[in-house]
């Protein structure tokens, strides 16, 4: 096992071969002969271990565990397709490649071979499912709700399906039919925190938040979430509570946007007399500073202070939600530095004409698998803005950050773009250039909250599949009144909303001239 696990497949197979025949040398020859590029005589292997427990998860998956260690990818795949060719009606094996090829992003090729594992076994539960979620990410959603109805005719109690029945509705705005198979999955799985904090993004997309946010506090009994003890979680406020000295740390947690977001509630913490702690990513910190009455700004990497309570970020909502102040503070709410307002001015292009920013793309946060796909939903390539250049009267100012920055060495001929980032250090930076802006144009991310929090005109790009804040069939949001949303028709249809938004700006800019 020691030279298995450290990837020497061929020394292994020697030391393990005269000992074929017993059960676990013949699971170790196994492994170490599709390692080592031997994919039919490991298949021949893993199909008897698999007849021999034909209830018990396949042995191929342990195969592909150890070889994904150690990025066997094309041996993994060999040794699946051998396995696959050799035992075809084994529906493990569909599942098994499925997973692998998602897990290499090859989602059609995914497809294809969950579709015919269905085709195999119509009533094949994890199967189904996860043809359905794929099926999904690939604009498909008619077919995956037509798919997960079709298996709760042969498993009405299956609370995965259900689950997954609901996600997939609210992706599609049909929020009663979500919520009613949310109600099917909680009532066959009442503890699980998955199901709940899906059926709490329903909830605040359909714009009820009393409900919502309690439910939202699931997200706390994910694994590995809730590092502190919650008997100091803030507790639900009430209009007359009183905060008088009580020490309370708001904890960094989520995205960079969502911090911004929930940054509107600190406000009323203070106002209760409360003493104020934020913990913020460097990357953000320097605009936590400058929000009234708050006592101290630290870095997560930092020890935290004694305390009365803490509070996530996300949790302000619900521990102000019987409260008048639900709404949050008025915008604008965050404050960008006066003396970079007046430094940053001078690198921006010079008036007349409309300074416009934009951003194309979000963060990804790698190694997050569900991060990664939202990101890719979300983001564009810079050259389908190219049509905003025609505009008259309008400065292309770049507020993009990132692995997306890269894009603008593959600008389209003609488009230019006034670009200040390589000097930007932090948001704080990015704050002070927006303030000097008249428009941010931006696909849904952190820039969106940040422009919204300081007030300032901002179109945002948004996907089909949109975020809960943005709620349902709105262009508008009652977050930030500045705000206009110009959402997708279909999935990914940038075309439509480009051109939506040059409208806007040939306005904008004809009446600023």
């Amino acid at each position: 096992m020691q030279n298995l696990d450290a990837g020497h497949f061929a020394q292994a197979r020697a030391l393990v071969e005269p000992m074929c025949g017993d059960g676990r040398a013949d699971i170790i020859l196994a492994h170490a002969l599709a390692g080592s590029g031997r994919a039919a005589r490991a298949a021949r292997l893993l199909c008897r271990l698999a007849h021999d427990n034909p209830t018990a998860g396949h042995p191929a998956q342990d195969m592909m565990a150890l070889l994904l260690r150690h990025s066997r990818i094309a041996e993994i795949e060999a040794t699946l397709h051998a396995t696959m060719m050799q035992t075809p009606n084994d529906i493990r094996l569909y599942d098994l490649l499925g997973e692998f090829l998602l897990l290499q992003n090859r989602m059609t090729d995914a497809v294809e071979v969950l579709v015919e594992g269905c085709r195999r076994h119509p009533a094949a539960l994890r199967t189904g499912n996860l043809l359905a979620v794929t099926q999904n990410e690939l604009g498909q959603a008619r077919d995956a709700q037509a798919l997960l109805r079709h298996l709760l005719e042969y498993h009405p109690r299956s609370a995965m399906t259900h689950a997954n029945l609901a996600h997939i509705l609210t992706i599609d705005n049909q929020m009663d039919q979500a919520l009613h198979h949310h109600r099917q999955a909680l009532a066959l799985r009442p503890d699980d925190p998955q199901i709940h904090l899906n059926h709490a993004m329903t909830l605040l997309k359909a714009g009820r938040h009393a409900q919502g946010w309690p439910e939202y506090e699931w997200r706390l009994r994910m694994p590995g979430r809730q590092k502190h003890p919650f008997e100091r979680l803030l507790p639900t406020l009430e209009q007359n509570t009183d905060l008088t000295g009580q020490r309370i740390v708001v904890l960094s947690e989520a995205g960079l946007g969502d911090m911004l977001m929930y940054l509107r509630f600190v406000p009323a913490l203070v106002r209760r007399g409360a003493r104020v702690i934020l913990q913020l990513p460097r990357e953000i910190l320097p605009l936590g500073t400058r929000i009234y009455g708050v006592e101290r700004v630290i870095d997560p990497l930092r020890p935290l202070p004694a305390h009365d309570w803490h509070c996530p970020f996300g949790s302000l909502a619900r521990a102000l939600g019987r409260t008048s102040d639900i709404v949050g503070a008025p915008i604008p709410y965050l404050q960008a530095d006066p003396e970079k307002i007046l430094r940053w001015e001078e690198y921006l292009p010079s008036r007349p004409g409309l300074r416009v920013g934009i951003v194309w793309g979000g963060a990804s946060r790698p190694g997050v698998a569900q991060a990664q796909a939202i990101d890719r939903k979300r983001s564009m390539h810079i050259s389908q803005l190219a049509p905003l250049t025609t505009i008259k009267g309008i400065h292309l100012v770049n507020l993009q950050r990132g692995q997306h920055a890269q894009q603008m060495t593959d600008m389209p001929e003609g488009m230019q773009l006034y670009d200040p980032m390589d000097d930007v250090r932090d948001m704080d930076d990015t704050a002070a250039i927006i303030m000097n802006l008249d428009i941010v144009v931006s696909v849904d991310t952190s820039v969106v909250h940040l422009a919204g929090a300081l007030g300032r005109p901002t179109i945002m790009m948004d996907r089909y599949d949109n975020c809960w804040r943005w709620q349902s069939g709105r262009h508008d949001s009652q977050w930030y009144p500045q705000l206009r949303i110009v959402r997708q028709s279909r999935p990914g249809d940038w075309e439509g909303v480009v051109a939506q938004v040059r409208e806007l700006l040939a306005t904008a800019a004809a009446s600023h001239s």
